[in-house]
């Protein structure tokens, strides 16, 4: 622990030296922090018509969330839309985060600071779960910040209730588990490429596949051909949670210091 904090802590440093970083994080963010707001608040009220022609397609796929008697029509609709965008999101702002996970072996080697470090006593595991920690902690933080955004909007704009009915157990676990562990195994996934590969932009561009899938759900739900509740999103979570040991034991198997090092000298 005392190897992993020493280097966490140097990699976090480094994040806080260079912020700049962050900024694509941070962006992702507001975007997708205004965004649902814009579909389900501002454009009714600017347009006078709930949704248009949607309406009563919304209302229907809606009803797949349970009735929710004390909420109007309109409302339920708000609900079903702040849902749907809390999963997109929760992992958008790792999107940002792959550009740090990415270049976490690739940086250390155009550094010229990856000979140095694999000759310390760290090992495998500890260098691969520091540089990994050292890329979702700053991502997890903005997105609390952008999640405590969110939810104070909720309250403050949509039709009363909507906020009250979100806090519900399906939200604790896109929240708690379905949202980190798509960062753990999207960002182990950039980390194990940048440790394989020349350049950090290969792995970004595989590290951001995660989205593929989460983007499909979301089509699906919007459609009502697909609705996933709290207990399968909790089995979502947890067959992610183990993808990422896997994939972490793999990693592990698949780093060959003495190879990287001769390989790219």
């Amino acid at each position: 622990m005392i190897r992993f904090r020493a280097l966490l802590e140097k990699e976090l440093l480094d994040v806080v030296r260079n912020r700049a970083v962050l900024l694509p994080v941070a962006i992702a963010t507001l975007v997708f922090l205004v965004l649902p707001f814009v579909i389900a608040i501002l454009i009714p009220a600017m347009s006078g018509d709930p949704f248009g022609d949607d309406a009563e397609r919304l209302a229907r796929v809606s009803l797949l969330m349970g009735p929710h008697e004390n909420l109007s029509t309109n409302g339920r609709v708000q609900l079903f839309i702040f849902q749907q965008f809390l999963i997109v999101f929760l992992l958008m702002p790792v999107t940002g985060a792959m550009a740090l996970a990415a270049h976490a072996i690739v940086g250390e080697k155009q550094a010229r600071t990856l000979e140095p470090l694999l000759a310390t006593p760290l090992t495998t595991l500890e260098l691969l779960m520091a540089k990994v920690t050292g890329a979702l902690i700053p991502t997890l933080a903005i997105s609390t910040v952008g999640l405590i955004a969110y939810g104070l909007i909720i309250a403050g704009s949509a039709e009363a209730g909507v906020m009250p009915a979100m806090l519900n157990p399906r939200t604790l676990v896109l929240v708690l588990g379905v949202g980190p562990m798509c960062a753990l195994v999207s960002l182990q996934l950039a980390v194990v490429i940048s440790s394989r590969v020349n350049d950090p932009r290969t792995a970004q561009q595989f590290g951001v596949l995660i989205v593929v899938p989460v983007t499909a759900l979301v089509i699906g739900q919007v459609s009502g051909a697909l609705w996933l509740s709290g207990g399968a999103l909790a089995l979502v979570a947890l067959g992610l949670f183990a993808v990422w040991i896997l994939l972490t034991l793999f990693s592990v198997a698949l780093f060959e210091r003495e190879v990287i090092l001769t390989r790219w000298r």
